[in-house]
């Protein structure tokens, strides 16, 4: 792949940027019309996790209902688009790495290709995690706050926009691992700094957790802030490997100052008594 100059005029820059949101948009244009025409194929896909709390017809298909003239049309380019950006992650990724690959310093270059298979792995992980673990409890705990009082009456619309929100959140939040780890790597946020926070991390990844899923129930919700704790963690852990000395000398350097503002609250603490022993 071509490497283009780190320093580049401002309006070369924003071409490049043109050229490559061109790119994504052509591939996910192509997609989006090949799902469009599978969209009846994708919407059966979506929805097996989830039949046991829909009503069926007869014949045993999902009982889904359309109410207006343009919600078949909307649905089916909603789930073609949703499909097409799935397929597509792959190129959208490597598009956006590639506009910041001339920024780095040639040592850094060599994380390219890793950084993209992970980033690649982890959105599919995420969607697949939704699918097979998530959906499942969180339809039936949904359904279950009607079962008293009303009877389910499926719409097509609301129930597929509900699973693609799910799918969605958490496909971008299983990608919280690699950015955790460039914090510590170029060392926007320290490792100790972060391993020290811990209590400030793990109450902002549940406040992500419920702003992310679509529900907002307590089910899918502490699972995805259990899945996103142990993500972190786990990102820490690799950063501290990868790092190595690194982690050591900041740990050192915050030990260094926890002991430099130590000794300046006794000396400040020694010069407030005696000016309280002068003024007596």
């Amino acid at each position: 792949m071509p490497i283009g100059p780190a320093r580049m005029p401002l309006f070369d820059h924003l071409g490049e940027l043109r050229m490559r949101i061109v790119r994504i948009v052509v591939c996910l244009f192509v997609a989006c019309c090949f799902f469009y025409l599978a969209s009846p194929t994708v919407i059966n896909l979506l929805m097996q996790p989830v039949l046991p709390y829909l009503p069926t017809n007869e014949d045993g298909t999902i009982a889904l209902n359309v109410l207006g003239a343009l919600d078949g049309f909307t649905i089916r380019f909603g789930v073609a688009l949703w499909a097409s950006l799935v397929a597509c992650m792959p190129v959208v990724i490597w598009q956006i790495l590639a506009f910041f690959l001339p920024a780095l310093k040639p040592k850094e270059r060599k994380w390219f290709i890793p950084t993209f298979a992970i980033a690649c792995f982890l959105f599919v992980f995420g969607t697949v995690f939704c699918y097979f673990i998530i959906l499942d409890p969180a339809m039936q705990f949904l359904t279950s706050q009607t079962a008293e009082f009303a009877n389910v009456f499926p719409e097509a619309k609301t129930w597929i926009d509900t699973i693609i929100k799910f799918e969605l959140g958490f496909g971008f939040a299983f990608e919280l691992p690699l950015i955790v780890f460039y914090l510590c790597v170029f060392e926007v946020v320290p490792y100790s700094k972060l391993r020290q926070s811990w209590r400030t991390v793990y109450v902002a990844l549940i406040v992500i957790s419920a702003m992310v899923t679509p529900d907002a129930s307590p089910v899918t919700m502490g699972l995805m802030a259990a899945v996103l704790i142990a993500l972190y963690e786990i990102s820490l852990l690799i950063a501290r490997m990868v790092l190595g000395n690194r982690v050591k000398e900041q740990k050192k350097e915050l030990e260094r100052q926890a002991a430099e503002d130590a000794a300046w609250e006794e000396e400040w603490a020694e010069i407030k008594r005696k000016r309280a022993e002068e003024d007596k």
